[in-house]
């Protein structure tokens, strides 16, 4: 054999030998990073069932302070989740919110700005004045139904009994008497006595009927002076012959001066806050 048929085979054997180097190096590579999964893993079961087993379990406790039903950590988490997918309908149907937010959305849609101010901060000033405006009846709630409760004096089922009272007596004082009548005509009761006689599957519909009536009363007022000010600014521009001038962008900064002469930011507010009985 040659050096020629020599040098050939070596340059075979390296290139061959080139391959599986790499392929012992993936598989090396491989190996390690299942071992570190792995471990990785088993620690972090670890951690959650020493986190978990650290949580005490829920005692529904009865009035004289005995320890009653205890509930596991699943039942737990259960009702948890289940209160956090309630909490945005109980937010939108049993508070101001859906007046609130319905108001400042046509009084945007009036003023010709757009998305100014964004719906982030319409939602929060809709959410601000719903905590003011609930506020006594909060408080109310926390005293008479929540702070017993935690203390030990008040059963699980008498707690949340007086708290739905709290909350009925908020929604029958500020829902129109014919919206309520309406609805317990429908399911053929009437003559109640006291608002916490007053079933929720009545007041609750009549109270969301009640308040998308009296915000688009809201809106309509709040509506017509703007209106007034688009109308003679097409008039104007229409005499003028300046057809292909937009009477929304000329109209906008007249709009934006009034609202800001007359304060109404605050009016609106202040307006809106009237319209509730907020004592509860």
């Amino acid at each position: 054999m040659n050096l020629s048929s020599l040098t050939k085979l070596g340059t075979v054997s390296t290139n061959v030998a080139l391959p599986c180097t790499r392929i012992l190096g993936v598989l090396a590579a491989c190996l390690f990073c299942f071992s570190v999964f792995g471990s990785t893993a088993a620690f972090a079961q670890t951690a959650l069932e020493t986190s978990l087993s650290g949580l005490p379990a829920l005692n529904v406790i009865n009035g004289d302070g005995v320890s009653g039903t205890t509930y596991s950590l699943s039942l737990q988490i259960l009702a948890l989740m289940t209160a956090l997918t309630i909490l945005p309908s109980l937010v939108l149907g049993m508070t101001s919110f859906t007046r609130v937010i319905i108001v400042l959305s046509i009084l945007r849609q009036a003023m010709g700005t757009q998305q100014t101010p964004p719906n982030q901060v319409l939602i929060a000033i809709a959410l601000f004045l719903t905590f003011f405006i609930m506020a006594p009846t909060f408080e109310t709630l926390y005293d008479d139904a929540i702070t017993p409760y935690l203390e030990g004096q008040m059963a699980a089922d008498t707690a949340i009994a007086d708290g739905t009272n709290v909350m009925k007596r908020f929604l029958v004082q500020n829902t129109r008497i014919t919206d309520l009548n309406m609805f317990s005509d429908m399911v053929g009761i009437s003559n109640y006595e006291t608002p916490e006689d007053v079933p929720l599957s009545v007041l609750l519909p009549a109270f969301i009927t009640s308040e998308l009536k009296t915000a688009f009363q809201i809106g309509f007022l709040l509506f017509l002076p703007f209106l007034v000010i688009d109308m003679v600014i097409a008039s104007i521009l229409m005499s003028l012959g300046m057809m292909m001038l937009s009477p929304m962008l000329v109209a906008m900064p007249f709009k934006l001066l009034l609202f800001v002469l007359v304060d109404g930011w605050a009016m609106t507010v202040g307006s809106l806050v009237a319209t509730y009985s907020i004592g509860a």
